[in-house]
């Protein structure tokens, strides 16, 4: 089955970088179109950024545009994150995941979802 699984979370404080990993695995890892959202409590999960299969297509939240990067290893089934100036309101559960053909914003457009993993930022 298909599993995405992310790594590299954790706590930082503000002005840090975190780089989040995402293995994927039970796919045709370049048939899909990748993407990372998040969410805090309360709050309609939102997109982060997001890449199709070949890296020419890249979406990003205006709130992070100039301070993350979204990339893929399409040989190692693997997509990534990195983060730099963190801000305090950048914490948030970030999620990775997947969807067949082109990205989209939507996350009920996404087939797959890894488990999620936490980011903190502290001021």
């Amino acid at each position: 089955q298909v599993q995405l699984v992310e790594s590299g979370g954790g706590s930082v404080q503000a002005g840090g970088s975190l780089r989040l990993s995402c293995a994927a695995s039970g796919l045709t890892f370049t048939n899909n179109g990748m993407a990372w959202f998040r969410q805090v409590p309360g709050k309609a999960r939102e997109l982060v950024a997001a890449i199709n299969w070949s890296g020419v297509s890249i979406d990003y939240a205006d709130s992070v545009k100039g301070r993350f990067t979204i990339s893929r290893d399409n040989r190692k089934n693997m997509v990534y994150l990195q983060m730099n100036s963190l801000k305090p309101e950048d914490t948030a559960v970030y999620y990775c995941a997947a969807r067949y053909g082109s990205i989209r914003s939507a996350p009920y457009d996404y087939d797959y979802w890894g488990q999620g993993i936490q980011v903190t930022v502290s001021s």
